[in-house]
Protein backbone atom coordinates (compact mmCIF):
# COMPACT_ATOMS: atom_id res chain seq x y z
CA UNK A 1 0.00 0.00 0.00
CA UNK A 2 0.72 3.95 -0.34
CA UNK A 3 2.25 5.18 2.80
CA UNK A 4 1.37 8.72 2.55
CA UNK A 5 1.09 9.39 6.17
CA UNK A 6 3.74 8.11 8.24
CA UNK A 7 4.51 8.83 11.84
CA UNK A 8 7.63 7.95 13.89
CA UNK A 9 7.97 7.35 17.85
CA UNK A 10 10.03 6.08 20.21
CA UNK A 11 11.34 7.08 23.32
CA UNK A 12 14.06 9.97 23.68
CA UNK A 13 17.77 9.34 22.83
CA UNK A 14 16.61 6.18 20.30
CA UNK A 15 17.46 8.67 17.34
CA UNK A 16 14.27 8.80 16.23
CA UNK A 17 14.17 12.30 15.31
CA UNK A 18 17.17 11.99 13.27
CA UNK A 19 15.84 8.77 11.53
CA UNK A 20 12.77 11.11 10.55
CA UNK A 21 14.96 13.63 9.17
CA UNK A 22 17.11 11.49 6.74
CA UNK A 23 13.19 10.15 5.66
CA UNK A 24 11.96 13.63 5.04
CA UNK A 25 14.98 14.24 2.71
CA UNK A 26 15.14 10.74 1.30
CA UNK A 27 11.48 11.75 -0.16
CA UNK A 28 12.80 15.14 -1.37
CA UNK A 29 15.58 13.31 -3.01
CA UNK A 30 13.62 10.54 -4.74
CA UNK A 31 11.25 13.57 -6.11
CA UNK A 32 8.42 12.22 -3.97
CA UNK A 33 7.75 15.81 -2.81
CA UNK A 34 5.96 18.13 -1.41
CA UNK A 35 6.62 16.93 1.96
CA UNK A 36 5.03 18.59 5.25
CA UNK A 37 7.16 17.53 8.21
CA UNK A 38 5.52 18.25 11.45
CA UNK A 39 7.84 18.35 14.60
CA UNK A 40 5.09 16.57 17.32
CA UNK A 41 7.88 16.09 20.07
CA UNK A 42 7.70 18.64 22.59
CA UNK A 43 11.49 18.93 22.83
CA UNK A 44 11.51 19.85 18.98
CA UNK A 45 14.61 19.92 17.30
CA UNK A 46 13.98 18.18 14.03
CA UNK A 47 14.30 21.76 12.16
CA UNK A 48 17.97 21.07 13.34
CA UNK A 49 18.60 17.66 11.76
CA UNK A 50 17.10 19.25 8.56
CA UNK A 51 19.13 22.58 8.91
CA UNK A 52 16.70 25.03 9.44
CA UNK A 53 15.29 27.47 12.36
CA UNK A 54 12.01 27.27 13.61
CA UNK A 55 11.28 31.06 15.97
CA UNK A 56 7.32 30.02 16.23
CA UNK A 57 5.32 26.61 17.31
CA UNK A 58 1.76 25.90 17.37
CA UNK A 59 1.67 26.09 20.76
CA UNK A 60 2.81 29.82 20.76
CA UNK A 61 0.29 30.18 18.49
CA UNK A 62 -2.52 28.71 20.41
CA UNK A 63 -1.27 30.43 23.34
CA UNK A 64 -1.90 33.89 21.49
CA UNK A 65 -5.20 32.99 20.26
CA UNK A 66 -6.55 31.85 23.97
CA UNK A 67 -4.80 35.18 25.58
CA UNK A 68 -6.46 37.05 22.66
CA UNK A 69 -9.73 35.75 23.81
CA UNK A 70 -9.31 36.51 27.34
CA UNK A 71 -8.05 39.90 27.09
CA UNK A 72 -10.12 40.55 24.31
CA UNK A 73 -7.30 42.75 22.71
CA UNK A 74 -5.08 41.23 20.64
CA UNK A 75 -7.43 40.24 17.97
CA UNK A 76 -7.21 42.21 14.65
CA UNK A 77 -10.15 44.45 14.46
CA UNK A 78 -13.10 43.17 12.09
CA UNK A 79 -11.46 39.57 12.73
CA UNK A 80 -13.12 36.41 14.16
CA UNK A 81 -11.38 34.26 16.34
CA UNK A 82 -11.72 31.43 14.04
CA UNK A 83 -10.38 33.80 11.08
CA UNK A 84 -7.33 34.91 13.01
CA UNK A 85 -6.36 31.32 14.40
CA UNK A 86 -6.42 30.24 10.74
CA UNK A 87 -4.16 33.15 9.94
CA UNK A 88 -1.50 32.65 12.18
CA UNK A 89 -1.57 28.72 11.94
CA UNK A 90 -0.88 29.41 8.10
CA UNK A 91 1.99 32.34 9.13
CA UNK A 92 3.64 29.68 11.10
CA UNK A 93 4.55 27.01 8.40
CA UNK A 94 8.10 27.17 7.83
CA UNK A 95 9.36 26.84 3.89
CA UNK A 96 12.09 24.37 3.55
CA UNK A 97 13.80 23.20 0.22
CA UNK A 98 10.82 20.59 -1.24
CA UNK A 99 9.33 20.59 2.33
CA UNK A 100 7.41 22.66 4.64
CA UNK A 101 7.48 22.40 8.97
CA UNK A 102 5.21 22.83 11.81
CA UNK A 103 6.68 22.83 15.10
CA UNK A 104 3.38 21.27 17.34
CA UNK A 105 5.17 22.84 20.66
CA UNK A 106 5.00 22.41 24.30
CA UNK A 107 1.48 21.15 25.91
CA UNK A 108 -0.42 24.58 26.45
CA UNK A 109 -0.95 26.29 30.17
CA UNK A 110 -3.80 27.18 31.82
CA UNK A 111 -7.36 27.89 30.60
CA UNK A 112 -9.76 25.65 27.68
CA UNK A 113 -8.28 25.09 24.89
CA UNK A 114 -11.11 22.64 23.30
CA UNK A 115 -11.96 25.53 20.80
CA UNK A 116 -8.55 25.88 19.54
CA UNK A 117 -8.11 22.21 19.50
CA UNK A 118 -10.74 22.09 17.12
CA UNK A 119 -9.77 24.30 14.55
CA UNK A 120 -6.13 22.91 14.83
CA UNK A 121 -7.69 19.36 13.77
CA UNK A 122 -9.58 20.96 10.59
CA UNK A 123 -6.95 22.95 9.26
CA UNK A 124 -4.31 20.54 9.46
CA UNK A 125 -6.46 18.30 7.61
CA UNK A 126 -6.87 21.11 5.10
CA UNK A 127 -3.05 21.75 4.93
CA UNK A 128 -1.80 18.19 4.64
CA UNK A 129 -4.07 17.66 1.19
CA UNK A 130 -1.22 20.08 -0.08
CA UNK A 131 1.32 17.55 0.15
CA UNK A 132 2.17 14.22 -1.34
CA UNK A 133 3.68 13.32 2.32
CA UNK A 134 2.52 14.01 5.87
CA UNK A 135 5.78 12.91 8.29
CA UNK A 136 5.15 13.28 11.95
CA UNK A 137 7.76 13.11 14.29
CA UNK A 138 6.37 12.17 18.04
CA UNK A 139 6.91 11.56 21.39
CA UNK A 140 6.38 8.26 23.03
CA UNK A 141 3.37 9.21 24.47
CA UNK A 142 1.37 10.13 20.97
CA UNK A 143 -0.45 13.05 22.18
CA UNK A 144 -0.95 14.48 18.69
CA UNK A 145 -1.83 11.34 17.17
CA UNK A 146 -4.09 10.18 20.38
CA UNK A 147 -6.48 13.36 19.75
CA UNK A 148 -6.84 13.08 16.25
CA UNK A 149 -5.36 16.12 15.10
CA UNK A 150 -3.05 14.84 12.19
CA UNK A 151 -5.52 12.80 10.83
CA UNK A 152 -5.36 8.85 10.26
CA UNK A 153 -1.75 7.68 9.81
CA UNK A 154 -0.79 5.07 7.41
CA UNK A 155 2.66 3.98 8.75
CA UNK A 156 3.74 4.25 12.20
CA UNK A 157 7.79 3.32 12.65
CA UNK A 158 8.42 2.70 16.19
CA UNK A 159 12.18 3.56 16.87
CA UNK A 160 14.31 1.63 19.40
CA UNK A 161 18.11 1.19 20.35
CA UNK A 162 19.69 -1.52 21.09
CA UNK A 163 18.67 -2.16 24.65
CA UNK A 164 15.90 -4.08 26.03
CA UNK A 165 14.35 -1.40 27.98
CA UNK A 166 14.13 0.54 24.53
CA UNK A 167 11.98 -2.24 22.83
CA UNK A 168 9.96 -2.79 25.98
CA UNK A 169 9.03 1.69 25.60
CA UNK A 170 8.52 0.63 21.68
CA UNK A 171 6.03 -2.27 23.14
CA UNK A 172 4.18 0.33 25.06
CA UNK A 173 3.48 2.88 22.57
CA UNK A 174 2.22 -0.05 20.20
CA UNK A 175 -0.05 -1.19 23.03
CA UNK A 176 -1.04 2.55 23.62
CA UNK A 177 -2.24 2.66 19.77
CA UNK A 178 -3.87 -0.50 19.81
CA UNK A 179 -5.70 0.61 23.17
CA UNK A 180 -6.83 4.01 21.50
CA UNK A 181 -7.83 2.44 18.61
CA UNK A 182 -6.13 4.61 15.78
CA UNK A 183 -6.59 1.28 13.37
CA UNK A 184 -2.90 2.20 11.77
CA UNK A 185 -2.43 -0.63 8.81
CA UNK A 186 1.13 -1.20 9.61
CA UNK A 187 3.39 -0.11 12.77
CA UNK A 188 6.84 -2.35 12.66
CA UNK A 189 10.11 -1.94 14.53
CA UNK A 190 13.42 -0.46 13.30
CA UNK A 191 16.11 -0.78 16.23
CA UNK A 192 19.06 1.86 15.65
CA UNK A 193 22.40 2.01 16.93
CA UNK A 194 22.86 -1.55 16.51
CA UNK A 195 26.61 -2.28 16.92
CA UNK A 196 27.90 -3.64 13.72
CA UNK A 197 24.06 -3.94 12.80
CA UNK A 198 23.26 -7.04 14.16
CA UNK A 199 21.07 -8.39 17.23
CA UNK A 200 21.72 -10.60 19.25
CA UNK A 201 19.30 -13.64 20.33
CA UNK A 202 18.59 -11.97 23.56
CA UNK A 203 17.31 -8.50 21.94
CA UNK A 204 15.19 -10.92 19.15
CA UNK A 205 13.39 -12.70 22.14
CA UNK A 206 12.77 -9.20 23.60
CA UNK A 207 11.14 -8.13 20.64
CA UNK A 208 9.29 -11.61 19.89
CA UNK A 209 7.84 -10.70 23.36
CA UNK A 210 6.83 -7.64 22.61
CA UNK A 211 5.14 -8.59 19.58
CA UNK A 212 6.44 -6.01 17.31
CA UNK A 213 7.07 -6.82 13.44
CA UNK A 214 11.23 -5.99 13.05
CA UNK A 215 11.16 -4.21 9.56
CA UNK A 216 15.07 -2.87 9.80
CA UNK A 217 18.29 -2.57 12.17
CA UNK A 218 19.98 0.50 11.33
CA UNK A 219 23.58 0.24 12.17
CA UNK A 220 25.42 2.60 15.16
CA UNK A 221 27.51 5.03 13.12
CA UNK A 222 30.00 7.49 13.66
CA UNK A 223 29.53 9.50 11.52
CA UNK A 224 26.17 10.70 13.24
CA UNK A 225 27.80 11.39 16.63
CA UNK A 226 30.39 13.68 14.90
CA UNK A 227 27.57 15.65 13.15
CA UNK A 228 25.64 15.81 16.07
CA UNK A 229 28.51 17.20 18.45
CA UNK A 230 29.50 20.00 15.97
CA UNK A 231 25.65 20.93 14.87
CA UNK A 232 25.93 20.17 11.47
CA UNK A 233 22.28 18.49 10.05
CA UNK A 234 21.87 15.22 9.85
CA UNK A 235 20.66 15.42 6.12
CA UNK A 236 24.01 16.62 5.07
CA UNK A 237 25.46 13.17 6.01
CA UNK A 238 27.74 11.01 3.15
CA UNK A 239 25.61 8.73 0.97
CA UNK A 240 27.77 6.10 1.76
CA UNK A 241 27.16 6.86 5.43
CA UNK A 242 26.13 2.95 7.36
CA UNK A 243 22.93 4.62 9.04
CA UNK A 244 22.15 6.40 5.93
CA UNK A 245 22.44 3.53 3.53
CA UNK A 246 20.78 1.16 6.18
CA UNK A 247 17.61 3.44 6.75
CA UNK A 248 17.03 3.65 2.69
CA UNK A 249 17.64 -0.13 2.17
CA UNK A 250 14.52 0.02 4.65
CA UNK A 251 12.62 2.46 3.08
CA UNK A 252 12.86 0.88 -0.39
CA UNK A 253 11.69 -2.16 1.23
CA UNK A 254 8.91 -0.34 2.19
CA UNK A 255 8.32 0.90 -1.10
CA UNK A 256 8.06 4.53 0.27
CA UNK A 257 10.44 5.91 -2.05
Amino acid sequence: MSYRRIAVAGKGGTGKTSLTGMLIDFLIQAGKGPVLAVDADPNSNLNEVLGMEADETIGDVREQVNWAEREGNVIPGGMSKTDFFKLRLNQAVLEGDGYDMLVMGRSQGEGCYCYVNGILKNQLEILSDNYNHVIIDNEAGLEHLSRGSMGKIDLLLLISDYSHRSIQAAGRVKVLAEELKMNIPKMGLIVNKAPEGKLTESILEEIQRQELELIGVIPLDSNVFDYDSTGKPLVQLPEDSPAKVALKDIMKKLQII
